[in-house]
């Protein structure tokens, strides 16, 4: 039997123990009536939420069951923190929720209330639903049939004929909660079949019910849950091109993902524990929220702390969590016992409503304990006494509700026992079927829903946008740009260009924002956004507070909530404040959701070195390797001003179509920069396409840029950034020298240009690699070691920045590739 795998606790026999020792009540309650006299849920629905703890428990005993004879991967249960079902049942299905992994009754009640919420014409080749009200009653989070069930389990009928083995009907109500119970069980064995992660991860996520999944780490979904607050309200608000006033708000639709809509009056609830509080990226969150409620702007998001008082071993001190979250400015507080199911309920009931009513974010302090450890090789008893484990079995939430239940006579202990046995076993029924499920069979189903790429489609949408652009839309872009549109303004530079690219994409995109630090009122520290917010609004380009994580927070929650986010770091060393927001969650949400959520996003990131006269390391950070190995993550560099505006609007396309996160790092050196060869050329400036050449023009993700100097004949410089303008110019020395060169320009290091490198290397038999980051670490590695798997024969040679910070002034020069060490490096090469 299932419950023979227990912990050192002895959970299951307490629980046993603890229902065997309640007392009969003196008469029996009718489950439609109050379970108490002053109690907001009746007999029948606190029936409903036992259920739902029972089930999470269940599944919590099937995890170290599972795993005991290694089938089961994931063992963080939820036993302890039940209560969160009542939390559950306060909201409505269509609330979107990012939930702790403790959060497992939640997500039991969700599933009930969504298929309590639909219709009886709803079949399996139906369309997919484009809206669920929740019940009239707020109150009310079961199906009739489950209430029907509970109350004759409550007072039974006289027994029927018993029915042929193996088709036995089961008592209570886990019926209700069977798909959820199997959604988790397969996350625990890692099926493919999973309906969410499909076996990449163990999380809590459905489309359908409005989950959205949440990663490991720790509080890093609370910045998204603020963006998705704050994107909701706006978006609420505006009547955009294609949605109707009112309409529901569709999830990553700048991705065209598939989903039920948000209502107008949805609201966003973020679950997490208690030592999460203390993590920079929950600060980030509530101060991001706080600090936009002070400033007038409203964000309906419920924090939910679970608070069991424990992190891994870590104790919280006493006091802490509540004194730390009652003085968040602008969130306001409210507190529940988990195990107090009635006034838990009751308490987020208030809550969810205060936030919905308001439109500003809010606090549920929701204080727990800890069963069975934090996770199965955990064990408590190396840091925590028998006595504070004992009273944590006092405070047993699903025990509570039992006691609650049998005190009110809405059900015996009897009752309540076979309606824990029975649930026991279809887990283990479940648990056993799950085991028989295939598992991903290949590195190709692992990475298959990472990112995908659809260049075609992406193509298409650039030419659609082209078609607008010249067509229905070119009255209204020529007033955006004053009578004088880009094309007509003469030769740009690479800061104007992608300035005019960005209104352009404004003009396509009706749900495209911009915002960062300094980019509205000021333009932008380079002038980039300069007269952005005036031609467009400060709903659609606004500054934001000083911090990066929030920054991109607010892109990941606004791509989720159906907007086309395009946040701006400031500068590229700014960037690893908060990086975990790109790796963790951006890049992440594709691959464990299997597209069903996406944040299609394009991140404007100002760096790479050699700005003349100012800086220092934090302006002319020269290091992109964190961004390189993130998987699926797009990275582009455009170096010059006629490749920067197609690139920008292949990443904003590439993020619309296919849902990906997109890096756009702009060279600062570059920005304003006029000449190539010498003072007054006016080389490196470059007019701006008129839309009817952007087909023509389109550049690819993943497509190099080759420039002939000469001959071209005797040598492959491969470069990227300021790289391509110091390459030129060694170029052309070379070329004084007899010596021809192709000058290839990456513009995309991720996904690397493989088949133009390996072609244009192909053609010379030398190749040089011109790398402005450092040595270790550095582009140039993954240039070479592209050469190297492609079976490259011929010779090759780096010139890379020294590993090193970059220093101030003039000492920079020391350690930055210059256009003197490219020709020596030619020099060398040749004369190999």
């Amino acid at each position: 039997m299932l419950s023979d795998v227990t912990t050192p606790q002895d959970l299951d026999d307490r629980f046993r123990e603890t229902l065997a020792a309640l007392p009969a009540a003196q008469r029996r309650r009718d489950p439609a009536d109050p379970v108490t006299d002053d109690a907001p849920l009746t007999g029948a629905q606190l029936l409903d939420l036992f259920d739902a703890q029972v089930t999470s428990r269940q599944l919590d005993l099937a995890g170290r069951w599972l795993r005991s004879f290694g089938e089961g991967f994931y063992t963080i249960g939820s036993a302890g923190h039940e209560g969160n079902a009542a939390v559950a049942a306060a909201l409505r299905p269509t609330d979107p929720a990012l939930l702790h992994y403790r959060s497992g009754a939640f997500y039991c009640v969700r599933a009930a209330q969504v298929a309590d919420a639909m219709t009886p014409t709803d079949t399996a080749d139906a369309e997919p639903a484009t809206g669920r009200e929740p019940a009239a009653d707020p109150k009310r989070a079961t199906d009739q049939e489950s209430a029907t069930a509970r109350e004759a389990a409550a007072d039974p009928e006289p027994a029927a004929e018993p029915e042929p083995a193996g088709s036995e009907r089961p008592t209570g109500g886990f019926a209700a909660y069977a798909e959820a119970a199997r959604d988790v069980l397969r996350g625990m064995v890692a099926s493919s079949e999973e309906p969410i992660a499909g076996g990449r991860h163990k999380v809590f996520g459905r489309a359908d019910l409005a989950i959205v999944p949440t990663t490991s780490t720790i509080a890093s979904h609370l910045p998204r849950a603020v963006g998705m607050g704050l994107a909701v309200e706006r978006l609420r608000r505006l009547d955009t091109v294609g949605r109707r006033a009112g309409a529901g708000v569709r999830v990553g639709s700048g991705a065209g993902a598939a989903h039920a809509p948000w209502p107008p009056d949805a609201i966003v609830v973020c679950s997490f524990g208690d030592a999460s509080v203390n993590h920079a990226s929950a600060t980030a969150a509530f101060n991001t929220a706080g600090w936009y409620d002070h400033a007038g702007l409203r964000i309906p998001v419920l924090f939910v702390c679970e608070d069991n008082g424990l992190g891994i071993s870590v104790r919280s001190p006493e006091g802490w969590v509540e004194a730390t979250l009652r003085a968040k400015p602008g969130i306001h507080y409210f507190s529940a016992d988990g195990a107090d199911p009635v006034r838990a309920y009751e308490a987020a009931q208030e809550a969810a409503a205060w936030v919905r009513r308001h439109r500003r974010p809010a606090v549920l302090h929701l204080r727990t304990v800890r069963l069975m450890g934090h996770a199965g090789a955990d064990a408590e008893s190396a840091y925590r006494s028998p006595a504070e484990l004992a009273e944590d079995l006092q405070r047993d939430p699903v025990a509570a509700t039992a006691r609650l239940l049998v005190d009110a006579g809405v059900a015996t202990a009897d009752e309540l026992l076979a309606r824990y046995d029975e649930t026991g076993w279809q887990v283990r029924r479940l648990a056993e079927e799950v085991l028989g499920e295939p598992k991903l069979a290949s590195a190709a189903d692992v990475v298959s829903a990472l990112a995908p790429r659809r260049p075609v489609r992406v193509a298409r949408a650039v030419a659609d946008a082209a078609a607008r652009a010249s067509g229905p839309g070119s009255a209204a872009r020529e007033e955006a740009f004053g009578g004088k549109p880009p094309e007509l303004a003469g030769p740009l530079t690479l800061a104007q260009s992608i300035n005019a690219a960005l209104a352009d994409g404004l003009l396509d995109h009706p749900q495209m924002a911009v915002f960062g630090e300094d980019v509205a009122a000021k333009g932008g520290v380079y002038g980039v956004t300069k007269g952005l917010r005036d031609r467009f609004g400060a709903a659609r380009v606004f500054d934001t507070l000083l911090d990066e994580t929030s920054v991109l927070g607010l892109g990941l929650g606004a791509g989720l909530a159906g907007m086309l986010p395009v946040p701006e770091i400031q500068y590229l060393a700014y960037l690893h404040n908060a990086e975990d927001q790109l790796r963790g969650e951006a890049a992440t949400m594709q691959f464990f959701s299997r597209g069903a959520f996406r944040n299609p996003m394009v991140v404007r990131v100002a760096g790479l070195a050699y700005q003349e006269g100012f800086g220092g390391h934090f302006h002319n950070d020269n290091s992109v390797a964190v961004l390189r190995d993130v998987p699926g993550l797009v990275i582009a560099v455009p170096a010059r001003p006629d490749d920067a505006a197609p690139m920008l609007r292949t990443c904003l396309a590439s993020a619309a179509v296919d849902g990906s996160v997109c890096v756009f790092l702009e060279p600062i050196a570059l920005y304003h920069t006029r000449d190539l060869y010498a003072e007054g050329d006016g080389e490196w400036l470059a007019g701006y396409p008129e839309p009817g050449s952007w087909v023509a023009g389109h550049v690819p993700v993943g497509r190099a840029r080759v420039y002939r100097v000469g001959s071209a004949d005797d040598l492959t410089i491969i470069t990227f950034g300021n790289g391509v303008r110091m390459s030129l110019r060694a170029a052309a020395v070379l070329a004084e020298e007899g010596v021809g060169t192709r000058v290839v320009d990456l513009r995309w290091l991720a996904p690397l240009p493989v088949a133009d490198i390996i072609r244009e290397s192909s053609a010379t038999g030398r190749v040089l690699v011109v790398d402005e980051t450092r040595r270790s670490g550095g582009v140039g590695e993954g240039v070479i070691a592209a050469l190297v798997d492609a079976g490259y024969v011929g010779a090759a040679r780096r010139v890379a920045g020294v590993d090193s910070f970059v220093p101030l002034g003039p000492a920079a020069r020391h350690v930055l590739v210059s256009p003197e060490a490219i020709t020596d490096g030619a020099r060398t090469l040749l004369a190999r």
